[in-house]
C-alpha cells in the first residue's frame, strides 16, 4: 500500500496540495504516478482537510480522512494502516510518499519495494548524489551519512561529514555527499512500532523524524537513485516545477 499524506495548512505554502501544476493539482500528479506502481486501489491520500478529499474524489483517486493532530506524515500513514487492518485488508509493505513529490519516479518506488526481498529490512529510503555546493550547504536539503553496509548512520540539515582544513565551498569536490530523498517504505509491524515512539532529542534539534527511529535503534536501509526529484515546499518551487514540465513534457 502507498499512503500520500497531504495537509492544507502548510506553513510555507498554504493549500499546496491543491495548487495547480501544469493544469492539475499537485496531489493529482503524485497520486497518478504512485498508483502506476502499486495500483489505484492500494494508493490512498491521507488528509485532514475536506477540500483535499473533494479534489481527490474529483479526479477519481482514493482519499481518507485522518486526525488533525498528527505530528508527521508517517503518523498519518500509521492511522491509515490501522484502519485497513480493522477492515481486514493486510499489507506487508507500506510506502510513504509526501503529497508534494509530483515527480516521484516509478523506478524509485520499485527499487524501494524490491529492497524488502531481504527479510532483514525494516525501513528503506532513498539517497542521491550531491554535485554542487549550493545543494550541499542548503539546510533545506537533508544530507545522509551511510555505512559500508548501506545503513543510515545519521541524517542532518548540515553537511556531514565536516571536511577539516577545507573551505565549505570545496567540500563537494573532495567527498561524495548524498541528499536524502524523503520517500519511505516500512514493514507493516515496523510502521506500527515507529508511530508509537516518543520524540527524541535529535529530532527536536534537526526537525527530522527519521532521527527518532535511529535513536530508538531501528535500521534504515538506503537505496541509490540518480534521479533528483523536485519537491515543492514553496511557491517558488512550484515555478521551478512548471518550467521543468515545459522543458521535459511528461505524457
Amino acid at each position: 500500500m502507498a499512503v500520500i499524506p497531504a495537509r492544507h495548512a502548510s506553513t510555507r505554502f498554504p493549500g499546496k496540495p491543491l495548487a495547480s501544476l501544469h493544469g492539475k493539482p499537485i496531489i493529482q500528479w503524485v497520486w497518478e504516478r504512485v498508483s502506476q506502481v502499486v495500483g489505484a486501489g492500494s494508493t490512498i491520500v491521507a488528509t485532514d482537510d475536506e477540500r483535499i478529499m473533494t479534489a481527490v474524489a474529483a479526479f477519481g483517486g482514493n482519499a481518507m480522512m485522518t486526525r488533525s493532530d498528527h505530528k508527521s506524515g508517517t503518523d498519518r500513514c500509521g492511522e491509515i494502516l490501522q484502519h485497513m487492518e480493522t477492515m481486514g485488508r493486510h499489507y506487508d509493505i507500506v510506502i510513504n510518499v509526501q503529497g508534494d513529490e509530483p515527480f516521484i519516479r516509478q523506478q524509485q518506488l520499485t527499487t524501494l519495494i524490491q529492497r524488502f526481498d531481504n527479510p532483514a529490512v525494516e525501513i528503506a529510503t532513498l539517497r542521491t548524489p550531491i554535485h554542487c555546493s549550493e545543494a550541499l550547504l542548503s539546510p533545506n536539503n537533508v544530507k545522509v551519512v551511510t555505512g559500508n553496509d548501506g545503513h543510515a548512520l545519521y541524517f542532518s540539515r548540515h553537511p556531514l561529514p565536516y571536511f577539516r582544513g577545507k573551505e565549505p565551498q570545496e567540500w563537494v569536490s573532495l567527498h561524495q555527499y548524498y541528499k536524502h530523498v524523503g520517500v519511505y517504505a516500512f514493514r507493516n509491524a515496523t510502521l506500527q512500532q515507529v508511530v508509537q515512539l516518543p520524540m527524541g532529542s535529535l529530532e527536536q534539534c534537526e526537525s527530522l523524524e527519521q532521527l527518532r527511529w535511529l535513536e530508538h535503534g531501528f535500521t534504515i536501509h538506503l537505496c541509490d537513485t540518480d534521479m533528483e526529484n523536485i519537491g515543492i515546499d514553496t511557491p517558488e518551487d512550484l515555478q521551478i516545477a512548471e518550467q521543468y514540465l515545459i522543458e521535459h513534457p511528461i505524457l
